[in-house]
């Protein structure tokens, strides 16, 4: 007699733990993560808090006693009595400094990154790569003392040469003689020190680029440069826009190489050739040895202007490359 061959019972399902909710660690080694990288940011958002209300406390105990305008006054001179000071021609030199050290520095590197990224064969695109990477390694005194030993005796005749023919422009119009100790070579002298800096960020930005477009293209029959203008430059506009606003806030906060280029004075000339001006970070580095105690309140209140510029620009960075989430993502 046969019996009917009874129905086995499931085996039981695996234990697996339940999903933990989104965000929320349930590992102590992940508690300890999240816990480290919140103190972390908690921590920095705390020492620049410390530092701008130690700026602004110092910066304050200075302005309140200065018997000049701060912000428009052409002298500087807080230790006199009474005390007179203000950060019109040091505004004046940073910024045109900084204008001429973009003006020439952005169009050679974006071209040197389409050369690297696009033109270039492998075995050049690598080692050319690394060579940029190690310029923006460099010391800014290294820059500085080139500047200073090679950069303005050569550029004497250039001066000679850009007033002789670019006078009547006003801004190429010398007035005065002596070396090229003026904006007009730090300008030239900053732009080589971003250059690396606004090279290697938009070189990754064209290295972004989805292969797609750039293969529709050529397939359309497209040349080289019209894929590069039509696919590669839009999708790196932003990007190349932030590179340069990071590029720019080294400019602006730059010392030792301007110090030891510019020959420093508190004479307002639109002439860029003439030798002279001043930039916040030049001016702190060069007075603050001498200075009393209000002296440095004063020094501390121009730092105050730089500090606020350079945040801005940078600030400003950061919102256009958020703009373009695609950056952080790979190839298409």
């Amino acid at each position: 007699m046969t019996t009917a061959p009874t129905a086995s019972a499931p085996p039981p399902a695996p234990l697996t733990p339940e999903p933990a909710a989104k965000g929320k660690a349930t590992r102590p080694g992940d508690k300890i993560f999240i816990g480290m990288s919140r103190g972390s940011g908690i921590f920095l958002l705390v020492v620049m808090a410390a530092i701008a209300a130690f700026l602004t406390y110092r910066a304050y105990i200075a302005i309140s006693q200065n018997e000049a305008n701060f912000l428009t006054a052409f002298e500087w001179n807080p230790q006199g009595d009474p005390p007179r000071f203000g950060i019109a021609i040091l505004a004046y030199g940073t910024i045109v400094s900084s204008i001429i050290a973009m003006i020439i520095a952005v169009p050679i590197s974006v071209g040197i990154a389409l050369f690297v990224s696009h033109y270039a064969p492998r075995r050049l695109a690598g080692p050319l790569g690394y060579v940029i990477d190690l310029l923006a390694a460099v010391p800014s005194i290294v820059y500085g003392l080139w500047g200073a030993l090679v950069l303005v005796p050569y550029l004497d005749g250039m001066n000679i040469w850009l007033d002789q023919y670019f006078g009547w422009t006003y801004l190429f119009d010398k007035s005065g003689s002596g070396p090229a100790r003026n904006l007009f070579t730090v300008g030239i002298l900053l732009a080589v020190m971003i250059l690396p800096v606004i090279t290697n960020v938009t070189r990754e930005v064209f290295l972004q680029v989805p292969k797609m477009h750039e293969e529709a293209a050529l397939a359309l029959g497209a040349t080289r440069w019209e894929v590069i203008r039509m696919s590669v430059l839009p999708f790196g506009r932003s990007g190349i826009i932030s590179a340069s606003m990071l590029g720019l806030g080294r400019a602006l906060g730059e010392t030792m190489a301007v110090a030891t280029v510019l020959s420093p004075n508190f004479l307002f000339s639109g002439h860029l050739l003439d030798p002279g001006g001043g930039t916040f970070a030049q001016n702190i580095a060069a007075k603050f040895n001498e200075a009393n105690e209000f002296g440095r309140d004063a020094l501390i209140a121009s730092g105050l202007v730089l500090f606020v510029m350079t945040l801005l620009v940078n600030g400003a960075a950061r919102l256009i490359i958020a703009r373009r989430k695609e950056y952080s993502g790979a190839n298409a």
